[in-house]
């Protein structure tokens, strides 16, 4: 049974269901304080992109003001921090100041910590875990308190058991939390403050310059005069806004909140017109040019450029919006949509007038194939994109706009900042305990050390945990944990990180908890569980490519690896074996399609997608046996009703 349509705010909607917690609505002369300290804090950020320092400093800066603004910013009050919140700014400002002060002395201790670098250490972490805590919830300080746990008492674990390992004390721990770069100063934190920041503030002003509503109408304007429009306009609507907002439910509620209107006159069933809606949000997560925060952190894990990331991600994207597009005109015919009039510009003058907001798009991608690096690509583009504000009167950024766009860069960041401080402490005990080696051959003893086994099981154990954490933390766990597992049988660095990134993203609209569906639910009005289902049609391909990554010697192809031909097809091969799981999935072939050609469309799909000569032509023949058998029962029923 539907539930009522929802009468809340898209504010409402993100805050409900995006994994990040909304922030506090501060009055005044608060307000204006954190708007100034955010500016300042982009602006040091954009100062530093050209004139860098010591990268370690630089992270505990970022931290030392990143940490008293969560604190002040977020908490049970949403109007005004309190007493205790102010005590813990200061404790965190202090504490993270700390060493910087006596950095030189404070990096030489790191084998023999004093006690004040200790306590100091310890506060570090436990404002770290409370500010996590206060932005994305509970569960992520809990898995973090766990690992602590693992690391202090491990040595007590009997000696048999495989995860073992002699013990450390609370010094030794507190040394690899935060006196090196493999705790909150690691890795994850310093993709925050570098790429991560430097992408909100892009989307921020873009956001600020008119862009976002600007892809909006386009988005209308392109797909207006025929039945399949409305899914269409979605999808390419979230494309293009995801781009802005960086969050799969921020997506989803900010689309569907102008959409299911649409999506509602032309016919569309509530639930399917809410897993059109959650397919689009996450989709600009999986997609260049910006991708998820997780592949910046591919980036620097395999110490290869952002631009080769993109490209990773490049026949993955396509396919995963070609299932859609299928997805969507099966349905339109399945369930006898009908052609909406929209209330939206024409196309070529929007574009003639408007279409300069997608060049700062362009200029991050030219950019980085010209050789830059992605922080000055970013830079660059959020320069034009502030420049081209002033061609429209209503959105240019003069000075207030501009300080507005700067703080909301910076604030936008602040969950993100503190989740990838967290997320370095377990990489921190992962190192210290060599947990990732052990958990690595534990789960390839389970498996039999068959790949398949090990791959499903990985994909598993990621989409458990990005159930319970936001899409960086998980990826970076899954990665220092479960990633060596498939290095173990032969899979590379690149083709295991985009499998666990894929499914880290996923984890937003799987079951139990689904978050890009639920919120796309509370829209439509329809059924949470089957807007799930729904949603995973339109995925499914997002969930079966990652798997032809790792099984597969072909599989490489996929993410550009190869020369153009076995690239080409790969991505032939991949394309039919997506359109034979939309007819799976979707039920439309040339007609309403029966249970024995879906079935043997689904397999003839996993045949395609072992990329295999002898699967591959298997495959074929399946796939032309679904089409031959869909005719003659086609034939057949027209018959009859005749």
């Amino acid at each position: 049974m539907g539930i009522a349509e929802s009468t809340a705010t898209p504010d409402d909607l993100i805050a409900e269901y995006d994994a990040e917690r909304p922030g506090r609505r501060l009055p005044g002369p608060l307000a204006v304080g954190v708007t100034v300290i955010g500016a300042l804090l982009s602006a040091y950020v954009l100062y530093w992109t050209f004139v860098p320092g010591q990268v370690l400093p630089y992270r505990m800066l970022f931290l030392a003001v990143v940490l008293p603004l969560v604190f002040v910013c977020y908490g049970r009050n949403k109007k005004r921090p309190g007493v205790l919140d102010w005590v813990l700014a200061a404790v965190a400002l202090v504490a993270c100041l700390y060493p910087l002060v006596v950095f030189d002395e404070f990096i030489r201790r790191a084998f023999d910590p004093t006690t004040l670098d200790v306590i100091m250490g310890l506060a570090i972490t436990l404002l770290v875990l409370e500010a996590t805590r206060r932005t994305i919830g509970w569960i992520l300080p809990a898995v973090v308190g766990g690992f602590f746990l693992y690391a202090y008492y491990g040595g007590f674990l009997p000696i048999g058991w495989s995860i073992g390992h002699r013990g450390y004390d609370i010094d030794r721990i507190v040394v690899s939390f935060v006196m090196g770069t493999e705790g909150v100063y690691g890795v994850p934190l310093d993709v925050a403050a570098t790429y991560i920041i430097l992408f909100t503030i892009y989307g921020a002003v873009l956001d600020h310059s008119g862009a976002g509503k600007f892809f909006v109408d386009v988005s209308m304007a392109a797909f207006r005069r025929s039945r399949s429009a409305p899914g269409r306009t979605v999808t390419m609507a979230g494309f293009l806004l995801g781009t802005v907002s960086g969050s799969g439910v921020a997506t989803t509620v900010s689309v569907g909140s102008v959409a299911w209107p649409i999506l509602k006159r032309a016919g569309y069933p509530r639930e399917q017109a809410g897993g059109v809606l959650a397919a689009a949000g996450i989709g600009a997560i999986l997609s260049p040019p910006t991708l998820g925060a997780a592949a910046f952190i591919i980036a620097e894990y395999l110490r290869v450029s952002y631009l080769t990331v993109l490209l990773y991600a490049t026949i993955p994207t396509i396919l995963y919006y070609l299932g859609i597009f299928l997805a969507i005109e099966m349905d339109a015919r399945r369930y006898g949509t009908r052609t909406v009039q929209i209330d939206a510009p024409r196309l070529w003058p929007l574009l003639k007038r408007f279409g300069y907001h997608f060049s700062s798009l362009f200029v991050i991608i030219i950019l980085m194939a010209l050789g830059q690096s992605p922080f000055r690509a970013v830079v660059y583009a959020t320069l034009l994109a502030f420049a081209l504000s002033f061609l429209d009167p209503e959105h240019r950024l003069g000075p207030r706009r501009t300080v507005q766009a700067l703080a909301e860069g910076a604030r936008g960041m602040l969950p993100v900042a503190v989740t990838c401080a967290a997320a370095g402490l377990i990489v921190a005990v992962v190192t210290l305990t060599g947990l990732g080696l052990k958990v690595s051959s534990l789960i390839v003893g389970v498996s039999g050390g068959v790949l398949a086994i090990t791959a499903l099981m990985c994909a598993v154990a990621v989409l458990l945990l990005g159930l319970a954490v936001p899409v960086t933390a998980s990826f970076v766990i899954a990665a220092v944990i479960i990633g060596p597992a498939l290095g173990d049988l032969g899979v590379s660095q690149a083709e295991a990180y985009m499998f666990i990134f894929y499914y880290a993203v996923l984890s937003e609209v799987s079951p139990p908890t689904a978050l890009a569906a639920f919120a796309a639910s509370a829209i439509t009005g329809g059924s949470a569980y089957r807007t799930m289902l729904a949603t995973w049609k339109y995925t499914l391909p997002a969930f079966l490519v990652p798997f032809a990554f790792v099984l597969t010697p072909a599989g490489s192809a996929l993410l550009g690896q190869g020369s153009v031909a076995q690239i080409g097809w790969a991505l032939a091969v991949s394309a039919v074996a997506v359109a034979t799981l939309a007819v799976a999935t979707g039920g439309w072939l040339i007609g309403p399609a029966g249970p024995i050609e879906r079935v043997l469309c689904a397999v003839a799909a996993i045949l395609l997608l072992f990329l295999s000569t002898g699967p591959v032509l298997a495959g074929a023949g399946v796939a032309i046996l679904a089409i031959a058998v869909h005719l003659v029962l086609r034939n057949r029923r027209e018959a009859h009703v005749s």
